[in-house]
């Protein structure tokens, strides 16, 4: 009982005895404190008291593309502990391979008369691919929060790491290294944060003089395979430099460069994006541009709270401002290019 006192009251920021009274059902608890309470018990994985089963907290779909990329579980924890404490819980839906679809989630969702829904990655991030779920969510005047980069006629508000400036600082990291053959490996050409990062990166080159051939342009989806496929077809046209749209992708450069006999950062440098779990325990450790997933993920909470309070709030997009973390996968490249 202690550890589990400890623990709630650690998710919510109170202290144990506050948690002791809403587990008693005692006096002297705010509304929102308690039901912050309650919902810290449902995230948790702890039975409500007998007394409160009868009352259900207020629901919000999480959904995430997918889990194995850290960035997703790590924007859950953030986003989740932050519902946690505003007396909301969260219902998490992940998407997998031949498995429950983003627009399926959205009908359970809705069916479950969610108070709310923040995505954090889906196919809003994709000009080309359906989007008609989303539409039922405005229509019904469900509050919606959407994570990073969106096509343009949603109209939902968003929080995004700024795609530009994560770029200009991966890109200025290189050149200040002497590297004058940069690569890009993104995602699909549909992809809005590619399409951010590659316009970024190609006003960087003219800045500079220099140009971004089409050929130094990899597409690829967001694994460490596809990462490695198109980072071996940037090394047969010889970059000395790679930027990545995901660590993952970074992790694939990495291996790809290692089969073709080179080494990074000794032949080829590698810059990842992201920042997530255990790229510090690489070998080498990952370079790479942190997202500020703590204040992104609190403030999408913050704007979906005061929709689901019967307040409105802007459409915008609330840009974040990214940070060039370098480690050893970048260095300056070799004197005789031979790639």
């Amino acid at each position: 009982m202690t550890r589990r006192l400890a623990q709630v009251a650690q998710k919510v920021g109170v202290s144990e005895a506050t948690v002791s009274r809403v587990l008693n059902g005692k006096p002297g608890v705010s509304d929102a404190t308690r039901q912050a309470v309650l919902s810290a018990l449902d995230v948790l994985g702890y039975e409500r008291p007998t007394q409160l089963r009868g009352e259900r907290a207020r629901l919000v779909g999480l959904v995430l593309p997918e889990l194995q990329n850290p960035i997703f579980p790590a924007f859950a924890e953030v986003v989740g502990g932050a519902l946690a404490q505003q007396g909301l819980t969260p219902v998490l839906c992940t998407q997998t391979k031949g498995g429950v679809s983003e627009a399926d989630y959205v009908e359970l969702l809705l069916q479950q008369q969610v108070s709310g829904v923040v995505f954090a990655g889906g196919l809003y991030h994709q000009a080309d691919a359906p989007h008609d779920h989303y539409k039922v969510l405005a229509d019904r005047k469900i509050p919606v929060v959407l994570i990073n980069a969106a096509i343009g006629h949603l109209g939902f508000p968003g929080v995004s790491c700024d795609d530009s400036v994560a770029v200009e600082q991966a890109w200025r990291h290189l050149v200040s290294l002497g590297h004058e053959r940069i690569g890009l490996v993104l995602g699909p050409s549909d992809h809005v944060p590619s399409q951010r990062k590659l316009a970024a990166a190609r006003v960087l080159a003219d800045e500079t003089g220099t140009s971004i051939p089409d050929e130094w342009v990899a597409r690829a989806m967001f694994s460490l395979e596809g990462g490695q496929a198109a980072a071996t077809r940037l090394l047969e046209r010889g970059v000395t430099g790679i930027i990545c749209a995901s660590d993952p992708l970074a992790l694939g450069a990495v291996r790809a460069v290692r089969r073709r006999g080179l080494s990074v950062p000794g032949d080829v440098s590698v810059v990842g994006y992201d920042d997530s779990a255990f790229m510090n325990c690489t070998e080498p450790p990952l370079t790479t541009v942190r997202q500020p997933i703590e204040a992104m993920g609190r403030a999408a909470v913050e704007l979906l709270s005061v929709q689901i309070g019967g307040r409105s709030v802007p459409s915008d997009e609330l840009l974040f401002e990214p940070e060039l973390v370098v480690r050893g996968s970048t260095a300056q490249p070799p004197r005789e290019n031979s790639l």
